[in-house]
């Protein structure tokens, strides 16, 4: 009678903790996806008005992942000791400010120095959402929740292209150009979302008012459980001396490769392929995102179901790389499309089930350190991805040919985790 009343207890503090925290930290992601990629439509206006090179502007573009990667561990660990609720509202209030000070760049010194400082203060907002969602989800809910949660990268694709391309036609509005319109009022929202996650967010279930004392326990006793039966990463210097945390951080590296060079780089590529408006553009450029988002969720359920991580993450990587391969030789806006489409779709799906796996075996502080770590050596990849494009682009005249190599780099990054340990 008792274990059916934990049993039923537990179900129902997961229904309750998926239906009151995916949908929030959901929007708060789509926010903060959306002012790291904007750049990429504020460049249809922004570089011929500040004289920005390919070169230079895919050094501005990705010069945040430098300092978001320096600052990432020591925030979560920070995070982990004052909890998610009071540094998440730090984080995203300071990171609102400085996206929207990005309409005061005037050269390429000031753009330099403003991604720069966005990447500081956005440092452990992605890996403490992580490290959040695993004191709050079982290990056979967590891919399905994570994957649910980064929806939001390829939502923030599709809601960015068309409001980011309608915010491009504000040019000339009282004096400013339509690409500072974009960077103003695309920060303002996380501000504003700040000082909402102080108010509402609980750190643990032992914080959320929304959940009985029955539910409270049983799910407590179940994470509780849960860490006692994990592996060896239990503290910081665990997770500095692991080396299954630093593969797990060599294979991640790959996807931000690919993920922001689609980012930074999808406008232009669309852009070469029509003659349409900078919203119409907008508007085609979110078809990716939302096949993706259909894919990653079903996915990351799949591998919940079936209890596996490794061959969904690679198998993911191998027909995302292959598309964005693909993509480098074909003509046209449909072809485009459909093979960016089909790179997104593979790219997007790998995530669930990779952080899923990355978490399944950390605990306490190493928790917090070992998800920072991986997150951060791998972001280095946020600054690699887009440069391959920008200097190939650069060096062939064709933006879309370095795309092959980021194709490559992904499938390298698929089979790399299936060398991982996932006892």
């Amino acid at each position: 009678m008792l274990a059916r009343e934990s049993s039923a207890g537990l179900e129902s503090a997961v229904k309750k903790a998926r239906i009151r925290l995916i949908p929030f930290l959901f929007v708060l992601y789509v926010v903060a996806y959306l002012d790291r990629i904007n750049v990429g439509f504020a460049a249809l206006q922004m570089n011929a008005a500040l004289g920005l090179s390919a070169t230079t502007y895919s050094f501005g573009a990705s010069v945040f992942f430098l300092s978001y990667t320096a600052f990432e561990v020591p925030s979560n660990v920070i995070l982990a000791r004052v909890g998610a609720r009071l540094w998440i509202a730090r984080i995203m209030v300071t990171w609102g400010v400085v996206s929207a000070g990005m309409m005061l760049v005037r050269s390429a010194s000031s753009f330099y120095v403003l991604r720069f400082l966005l990447g500081v203060a956005e440092a452990g907002f992605f890996p403490g959402i992580i490290f959040c969602l695993s004191r709050w989800f079982p290990s056979d809910e967590r891919a399905r929740a994570i994957a649910a949660f980064m929806t939001a990268v390829v939502v923030a694709g599709m809601v960015g292209g068309p409001v980011s391309g309608a915010l491009l036609t504000m040019d000339g509005t009282a004096g400013l150009a339509g690409w500072q319109w974009l960077f103003l009022l695309e920060g303002l929202p996380a501000i504003a979302l700040g000082f909402v996650v102080y108010r509402a967010l609980p750190d643990t279930p032992a914080d959320a008012r929304w959940l009985t004392a029955g539910e409270r326990d049983a799910l407590e006793r179940r994470l509780e459980q849960e860490a006692a039966a994990r592996g060896e990463v239990a503290t910081v210097g665990h997770a500095f001396t692991s080396g299954r945390v630093w593969l797990l951080a060599a294979a991640y590296f790959t996807i931000p490769v690919a993920l922001y060079a689609m980012g930074f780089w999808l406008p232009q590529m669309v852009k070469a392929t029509t003659t349409g408006s900078d919203f119409e553009v907008g508007v085609l450029s979110a078809i990716p995102y939302a096949v993706a988002a259909v894919g990653m969720v079903i996915v990351g359920r799949h591998s919940d179901r079936a209890g596996e991580r490794r061959w969904h993450v690679a198998l993911s990587g191998l027909v995302g790389g292959a598309a964005f391969a693909a993509s480098a030789f074909v003509h046209g806006t449909s072809m485009t499309l459909a093979t960016l489409s089909l790179a997104m779709l593979g790219l997007a799906s790998m995530l669930g089930p990779f952080w899923a796996l990355s978490s399944g075996f950390l605990r306490g502080s190493g928790a917090a350190a070992g998800i920072a770590l991986i997150n951060s050596v791998g972001n280095i990849g946020g600054f690699v991805g887009p440069n391959i494009v920008g200097y190939v682009g650069q060096r062939t005249s064709s933006i879309t040919a370095g795309l092959t190599v980021v194709g490559a780099i992904l499938v390298v990054g698929g089979l790399l985790t299936l060398t991982v340990d996932d006892g």
